[in-house]
């Protein structure tokens, strides 16, 4: 499948997973659960699909480094530094022009980089389906997780019917989408759910490059003038460096998704967590006596529902009369958290000194 591409969005911050976590090694980048990091595996996941040479990673330049030692497979050319912080539609715009430089007809995947995601033969074998949909036909396509409970947080894909498409064999046959929805309110999330026909959004597309500069052209004339640019350009660093920080910080779903004319939606058969916070972490973890979720020996005594988690070795944490609580440590820092506050760790983070970050 020469002519399938992929770019791996690997920026973001680094405030959720503090203090592990930095402006310079955010989640994709940590090993958090003893073995390849998120973006490690999200580069073996394609392994089959798309050959490496056409594997595109997109990162900013604090955390440039970081990914280059993890993504040795890849070309030097392929990891790309951001030059500012533009939101996810200017980014996938970059990757589009990067892949319509190398391939004007090509299919390409985006992916992000802070999934986790154990069941690979599931995974590739939606993948497959969803760039022969993708390449045969003029839609854009998204991948929906199915929900597992009503959470707030995240984005949903409304879907129809199942698509007709007389050309195409699928095992995974798309369904139409009616509409994206924003993240909702924990009410309107229920009746999602309660209704069923609805998708969390997991922030992967597929798509032809004719078809998506075409919905970028008509739908964000900006992106899709950046994207052009990108693919006559003799210069495509310099390009980068002048264009992009002018770019209109929006969401691809806001920017592209929510007007293309025709969306297609392929349920995932595969696991899915987003690893969005101390709580979607500690599921991975050891439980031990009093329902406590650590990844080293601790001791505990009258503590209840207590997250563990430590880098450094020969220092014992020990735990007396507390519960609830996310206790992370590292060499230069300790967090203590109520873990209901988990999603506010960031509050935190705004008020830590600048070699704290």
């Amino acid at each position: 499948m020469s002519e399938t591409y992929a770019v791996i969005l690997a920026g973001g911050s680094g405030t959720r997973f503090w203090p592990l976590s930095r402006n310079t090694k955010p989640k994709q980048l940590l090993d958090l659960f003893d073995g390849p990091t998120m973006l490690a595996q999200t580069i073996q996941r394609l392994d089959g699909i798309v050959p490496p040479e056409n594997i595109f990673i997109l990162t900013n330049a604090l955390q440039e480094a970081g990914v280059r030692e993890i993504a040795t497979t890849l070309p030097a050319e392929n990891i790309v530094a951001e030059p500012a912080k533009r939101d996810t539609a200017p980014a996938v715009a970059l990757g589009i022009g990067l892949v319509a430089a190398r391939d004007p007809e090509a299919t390409m995947i985006i992916l992000p980089a802070d999934q986790l995601i154990k069941d690979t033969a599931s995974f590739q074998a939606v993948m497959k389906d969803a760039v022969t949909v993708a390449s045969a036909t003029d839609a854009l396509v998204t991948i929906g997780i199915r929900p597992t409970w009503a959470c707030p947080s995240y984005g949903y894909v409304e879907r129809g019917d199942r698509s007709v498409l007389p050309s195409v064999e699928v095992s995974n046959v798309p369904y139409d989408v009616i509409r994206f929805r924003e993240k909702p309110n924990p009410e309107l999330a229920e009746q999602f759910i309660n209704a069923g026909g609805f998708s969390w959004n997991a922030g992967m597309f597929i798509w032809s490059i004719p078809t998506v500069l075409a919905e970028l052209n008509r739908h964000a004339p900006q992106l899709g003038e950046f994207a052009q640019e990108l693919r006559a350009s003799k210069d495509v660093s310099a390009t980068i460096a002048a264009q992009f920080p002018e770019l209109t910080p929006t969401s691809i779903d806001y920017a592209l998704m929510e007007n293309a004319s025709r969306v297609l939606n392929i349920e995932a058969t595969f696991d899915w967590d987003d690893v969005g916070s101390w709580i979607s972490i500690a599921k991975y973890l050891d439980t031990v006596a009093d329902n406590n979720q650590t990844n080293k020996e601790i001791t505990s005594v009258d503590s209840e529902n207590n997250i563990v988690f430590s880098n450094q070795n020969g220092c014992r944490i020990a735990l007396l009369g507390v519960d609830d609580l996310i206790v992370v440590q590292t060499e230069d820092g300790l967090l203590i958290a109520n873990r209901h506050q988990a999603d506010s760790i960031k509050k935190i983070v705004e008020k830590l000194p600048e070699e704290l970050l």
